[in-house]
């Protein structure tokens, strides 16, 4: 093959539209931009979001109000009550006499909260009839009152927010 044997492939290549140069070329009278408008005339440029002077939607769509608090936090919640009734129908169980252990765990096992992965929050709702052993992140007033009224316990998960000493190790002025 010579240099002289190379073409294209056919149709690759297209010769440029020459518009505005008569009827016979195909183009001419309007040169493909239609009768009459804004984009008929020479210097036309129109920004895409322009929308001929009708209000624009960015005006026209309501806004959003208020603002979204970045420190809130968003629990999982149940109340005393669905988890007191929850132990009655069997799907939370106590070993021997022990009180009912309830965390984020066995509440996804029964049923009770879909999420384990949000911090477990704990309402008043309803009555507590059975001892319950209650981890959770956080607890209203009557839910701990609750709890506490029926013979149980209600702890509160704490994560540090300092490093601590290693455990048989005794805190000094330098690690804590």
């Amino acid at each position: 093959m010579k240099t002289h044997d190379l073409h294209p492939a056919p149709g690759s290549v297209t010769k440029k539209t020459r518009v505005g140069r008569g009827i016979a070329g195909g183009k001419g009278k309007t040169a493909g931009r239609g009768t009459k408008g804004q984009r008929a005339r020479a210097g036309a440029s129109i920004p895409a979001w322009f929308e001929g002077g009708q209000t624009p939607i960015h005006v026209r769509i309501p806004k959003l109000r208020g603002f979204r608090n970045i420190n809130d936090i968003e629990y999982e919640v149940v109340n005393v009550g669905a988890i007191s009734a929850a132990v009655e129908t069997g799907r939370l169980v106590a070993e021997d006499g022990a009180p009912v252990t309830v965390n984020a765990d066995t509440l996804k096992e029964a049923g009770l909260v879909s999420r384990d992965r949000l911090p477990l929050k704990i309402l008043g709702d309803g009555d507590v009839v059975v001892r319950l052993f209650v981890l959770a992140d956080a607890f209203t007033k009557s839910a701990r009152a609750k709890i506490e009224a029926a013979g149980g316990t209600a702890q509160v998960i704490e994560i540090p927010t300092e490093p601590m000493a290693a455990l048989g190790v005794e805190p000094t002025a330098d690690n804590g």
